[in-house]
């Protein structure tokens, strides 16, 4: 798969930039280090290999939104398009990618029924930043997180959700993940914050190897999608597993004071300080899988680092994000500080020197 994503047949003339996406790809599967685009992509990859369609949309979902994904490459001189993932070979599953219009509402209805007559493609729609899929919240409401309790009707759709708080405004910061977990119950649907490409591979993958259907709501990166600390080598997918949580293996639970829990891009933002003041008495915990939430591997970890303070921490005001949701299990997280900015009406500051300031 990696040949055939690295690689344009003889004769294409790819454009130069695009052509150096392509490149960085083999350069970092030859480093074992492949970043969340390239992790992406082999999800799909493996599962058209086994026969598997997979049908994809949003706005700009073929370059993607932040120039990562490139699952089209365009001949320079001909305009014509070349999809390495369907090219893999003669009896692959196909792959259907389209640009969709903006009109989060019409389109995400048409991909929910669309999932619902294929239950055994994957049914993917991505918002260009997260917040779009405001417009489509009838969809979701009604249809996508409670169609299986009104209707008996299950759905396997994916919503890839830009989420992280970058400076670049209300609308460009948040997809709103507090919405989603409001209406998390009976297992009606997975929501997920991935902080390694592999865990994004093998919950992609997941939602077909399941022998049900369920809506699959993933916060995805702006900024980590170049971090060179947001890598995951080819055994992590080969030979890994989804990791609904991961705890810190750099510190030694008889020296930690502080655990703080996170979920999400802020991770690398603690993960930074941690590592720049050298701190081994402070543990950094991160939730991948915020529902349905593993509440008993959450107290293992809290028994591991007992007698330490532990804190949530979220780049989201206080009223948004994930903090309200936790308070759902508050035997388990009734000792724990938190850490957000204030409450606001508005999910995040329209001013970058105010965002680095709250930062």
């Amino acid at each position: 798969i990696i040949k055939k994503i690295t690689s344009v047949p003889e004769g294409f003339k790819t454009l130069r930039k695009a052509q150096r996406i392509l490149d960085d790809r083999q350069k970092k599967y030859d480093a074992d280090q492949l970043d969340w685009a390239t992790a992406e992509m082999l999800a799909y990859g493996t599962l058209l290999k086994t026969g598997n369609n997979i049908r994809f949309s949003g706005q700009d979902v073929i370059r993607g939104t932040f120039s990562h994904r490139h699952c089209k490459v365009f001949d320079e001189f001909t305009n014509d398009a070349y999809c390495a993932l369907d090219n893999l070979s003669k009896n692959q599953g196909r792959m259907h990618i389209y640009n969709s219009f903006l009109s989060e509402y019409a389109v995400l209805g048409f991909e929910y029924g669309y999932s619902q007559g294929t239950p055994k493609s994957l049914n993917v729609w991505e918002a260009q930043f997260g917040d779009f899929s405001n417009g489509a919240q009838i969809m979701i409401d009604q249809f996508i997180t409670a169609g299986e309790s009104k209707w008996r009707r299950m759905s396997g759709l994916v919503m890839l959700l830009p989420h992280g708080y970058e400076g670049q405004g209300p609308e460009h910061s948040s997809c709103r993940p507090e919405r989603y977990l409001q209406m998390a119950a009976e297992h009606n649907m997975t929501v997920a914050n991935c902080t390694t490409p592999a865990n994004l591979f093998h919950v992609l993958r997941r939602q077909l190897t399941w022998e049900f259907r369920k809506p699959l709501v993933v916060l995805t990166p702006k900024s980590m999608l170049r971090d060179v600390r947001c890598t995951s080598s080819v055994d992590d997918l080969a030979k890994g597993k989804f990791q609904e949580i991961i705890d810190d293996t750099s510190v030694k639970a008889k020296d930690v004071k502080k655990v703080l829990f996170c979920t999400g891009k802020i991770y690398f933002d603690l993960l930074e300080k941690q590592q720049a003041d050298k701190r081994k008495d402070v543990a950094i915990v991160r939730l991948e899988q915020l529902y349905p939430l593993n509440l008993k591997k959450i107290e293992e970890i809290l028994t591991k680092y007992k007698g330490a303070k532990a804190t949530w921490v979220q780049e989201e005001p206080f009223n948004m994000g994930t903090w309200t949701y936790l308070m759902r299990w508050r035997d388990t997280f009734k000792d724990m500080d938190v850490i957000a900015r204030k409450s606001s009406a508005s999910p995040a500051t329209g001013y970058a020197k105010v965002h680095k300031q709250e930062q």
